[in-house]
């Protein structure tokens, strides 16, 4: 991997990770036009820890106050932390069951076309109830419908920071509280992603290169920054489903792309 195909990678990942328009289907696409098939395991790994950085410094005031209140035995800390676990299994389970379909799919453009358009048909359902939401934080049958949508986006082309916004408003979470809970979730999913990857990660240093590793980190955290604040913005002034139209374009484009390329 050179240093401006790390580079491009960690802009795309650090921008799409946290904006509804899928890290996972930007990613194959990109992979695809910068023709770089198969970047390896530790480029993947670098990157997300360097998105789950740039939630650590945006929500280090959240995660504080509520790791200070679980140590001070704090009980709406405790259910906060309760409620995150809730809505991690999902995807935790659907990761390890259904492995070889999730790494299958990310082999089909086509797919990937699709599932942006499911993704704009996603972000588009929720303009009605952008303005009604004002719980502070989903019960725990609503974590599991959160947990639920982050399940479905492991598929590439679904957004995971889309599906579960979506899912935490449809339930009635006020939007910047769901963009919260949504992004303090990617912290235990990205942490065990990365624990699982560990065995597959040998020998891949020398492959792709310290430099071009350090670039795509670099431009994933500060890109990643950047998106989180932009989303919130959007949430604030209820305009969460803006991005459909977005994901219909680029769904369009993939798709016409699968059907050209031979």
């Amino acid at each position: 991997m050179t240093w401006w195909q790390g580079i491009v990678l960690g802009v795309v990942q650090g921008l799409t990770e946290f904006l509804p328009i899928s890290s996972s289907g930007h990613l194959v696409v990109t992979q695809a036009a910068i023709d770089l098939s198969n970047p390896g395991v530790l480029v993947e790994v670098v990157l997300h820890v360097a998105t789950l950085l740039a939630v650590v410094l945006v929500y280090w005031r959240v995660l504080w106050r509520t790791i200070r209140g679980a140590i001070a035995g704090d009980r709406s800390a405790w259910r906060y932390i309760a409620l995150l676990a809730i809505a991690t299994v999902p995807a935790g389970v659907a990761g390890l069951w259904l492995k070889d379909f999730f790494e299958q799919a990310f082999e089909s453009l086509l797919l990937v076309g699709v599932n942006f358009l499911v993704t704009g048909v996603i972000l588009w359902s929720t303009r009605a109830r952008l303005a009604s939401a004002i719980a502070p934080a989903p019960g725990p049958a609503g974590a599991v419908g959160i947990g639920l949508g982050q399940a479905l986006a492991i598929l590439p082309g679904i957004s995971r920071s889309g599906t579960t916004v979506a899912a935490a408003v449809w339930l009635g979470i006020e939007p910047v509280r769901a963009a919260e809970f949504s992004f303090l979730l990617v912290i235990p999913v990205v942490l065990g992603a990365a624990l699982l990857q560990l065995p597959d990660l040998s020998g891949d240093i020398a492959t792709v290169g310290t430099g071009p590793l350090a670039a795509g980190f670099a431009t994933a955290l500060v890109s990643g920054v950047v998106a989180i604040r932009w989303l919130i913005s959007m949430l604030r002034r209820r305009v969460f489903h803006h991005f459909a139209p977005y994901c219909w374009g680029i769904g369009a484009v993939t798709i016409l792309w699968a059907a050209l390329t031979p």
